[in-house]
């Protein structure tokens, strides 16, 4: 078969790397359609994925320009959908709705909770499967399928993810020496137009405290914080290494959803500031219901237990154990995206083992 995957964000390029690889093993000719955004086409590259550059898109244009983009990168998308002509399509939002009309193939979204629904609404209607975890709690018809875990279970499923300590080399920190990841928020994207997180002043404050207790790296996805009077370091490694830094930290935190999550995930303990985002998503619901993941609504808060969390030696360890006796039990996502492209698209096909790990929210009576 000829398999369509959409990786619009870094995000994607993870949630397909793995299948679109053991896709191409079971024989089928799979292209990823990426979009010039952060890293996305660093990491396609990185990963060696089979990709076609489909547009960019400008964090520093108003909605006049995200409304051009659009209309170039749909065109794009049109041309290579009739060019290729796929017998299934992967991906979300408009772009994967499009290439699946045109070239009258299945299409397979893997949505989460994010806030509006946009993506859900463009796209729903021209959908032949709906994947998401059932933390979402969203019921989006007949097609739409429920999963025990997240989408990072993709990438970071104890079967799939093996991290590698050597990136403490790379880092230049010691074998034991505690680190600290700062994750700041762009906040550029569509979902998080008028969100605010740590201020310019809180940032600072962060960085100075916490760097008394442990050495501090600073992932600044606006570029905007200057730190060279600061005691920090940027986090400048390869994209591609962000998880297995992620696994070595003592302690990550941000306000972007993202990392938080999948720091969790990986039993380090994760600290998310909310800001003014009081949209209530069922995933951090979920890891804050294991104790995976802490939210905070104040700065004080989040600072507080930051610094606390800093000083405690055994934080880590409780960590761990927590994702243990947790994540290992959780749907590993890729092996059900390869078994569902290896159907086809098709639920029906699936072996009864998988079929039962999904639920209809709003099964036909």
């Amino acid at each position: 078969m000829r398999i369509l995957v959409f990786a619009n964000t870094p995000a994607h390029v993870h949630l397909y790397r793995h299948a679109v690889s053991q896709l191409e093993q079971l024989g089928h000719d799979v292209l990823v359609m990426g979009r010039e955004y952060d890293c996305t086409i660093d990491l396609l590259e990185f990963y060696g994925l089979p990709y076609r550059r489909y547009g960019e898109h400008d964090t520093d244009g108003g909605r006049a320009t995200l409304v051009r983009e659009l209309g170039g990168q749909l065109g794009t998308i049109a041309t290579t959908a009739r060019r290729l002509e796929p017998d299934l399509v992967f991906g979300r939002g408009p772009y994967a709705a499009l290439a699946g009309t045109i070239a009258r193939a299945p299409v397979v979204l893997v949505l989460d909770d994010e806030p509006g629904d946009f993506n859900h609404a463009v796209s729903r209607p021209f959908a032949d499967c709906i994947l998401s975890p059932a933390a979402t709690r969203r019921d989006l018809g007949d097609d739409h399928y429920t999963f025990a875990g997240f989408k990072e279970c993709a990438y970071l499923h104890p079967d799939v993810f093996d991290p590698d300590p050597g990136v403490r080399e790379a880092l230049g920190v010691g074998p034991d020496e505690p680190y600290a990841l700062l994750r700041f928020n762009a906040l550029d994207a569509l979902h998080d137009t008028g969100l605010e997180g740590f201020t310019p002043d809180q940032r600072r404050d962060l960085i100075e405290r916490l760097s008394e207790r442990a050495t501090v790296f600073v992932s600044d996805e606006g570029d905007d914080l200057d730190l060279w009077d600061l005691p920090a370091r940027p986090y400048d490694l390869h994209p591609a290494l962000i998880h297995d830094a992620m696994a070595e930290a003592s302690l990550l935190v941000a306000d972007t959803g993202t990392m938080v999550t999948e720091a969790g995930l990986l039993g380090t303990p994760a600290l998310r500031y909310r800001g003014t985002d009081d949209h209530v998503y069922g995933e951090f619901r979920e890891l804050e219901r294991v104790d995976l993941v802490e939210q905070f609504e104040t700065y004080h808060g989040v600072r507080d237990r930051t610094l606390e969390l800093a000083g405690d030696g055994d934080a880590t360890d409780r960590w761990q154990r927590r994702r243990r006796a947790y994540v290992g039990d959780l749907v590993n996502l890729t092996d059900l995206l390869v078994e569902i492209g290896d159907a086809g698209g098709s639920i029906d096909h699936l072996e009864a083992g998988t079929r039962q790990s999904l639920q209809n929210p709003s099964p036909t009576p």
